[in-house]
């Protein structure tokens, strides 16, 4: 486990023993216990290079966070998550657009419950999701979604 500093305050970084990314832990996202983020540090050792692939990232110096993964979920949240991956850096989908490229055009506030359940936001880029009506949600909070959005030169 590594932790990294923002301006929107701490978050975390966790691998397993053999490099795979597991999970991100945004600045300010709710429902983390300390007894969480310490499990989940145990699986870890050293530093990992991604932690400065995500500093150049979060300050506009790089669009591409790509780095191997391993997540556990659901048939239709790994299907989402997946999806997710495909939208390209300064794009958003809704989450209709999302479902239906999950395969389930009538899934739209199940695609929600995934990108609310996404252990990797950022890699697996939720904050590109928007509502039709508007923003939509976000684990890091409407103001990291608004900076990482504008980060990718979208109109919001």
């Amino acid at each position: 486990m590594e932790f990294y500093i923002t301006g929107f305050g701490k978050g975390f970084v966790f691998w397993d023993e053999d490099g795979f990314l597991r999970r991100i832990i945004l600045p300010g996202q709710r429902g983390i216990t300390q007894s969480e983020v310490a499990a989940e540090a145990r699986q870890c050792s050293g530093a990992h290079p991604f932690l400065a692939a995500l500093e150049a990232y979060l300050q506009g110096r790089c669009r591409n966070l790509t780095f191997p993964y391993r997540v556990e979920g659901t048939d239709f949240q790994q299907r989402v998550w997946r999806a997710l991956t495909e939208i390209p850096y300064g794009q958003t989908r809704t989450y209709k657009e999302m479902a239906v490229a999950a395969g389930s055009p009538g899934a739209v506030r199940a695609v929600g419950q995934a990108c609310g359940a996404n252990p990797l936001p950022l890699l697996i880029p939720c904050h590109r999701v928007v509502a039709t009506s508007g923003l939509g949600g976000f684990g890091g909070g409407e103001r990291l979604k608004k900076y990482l959005l504008r980060l990718e030169g979208v109109k919001i």
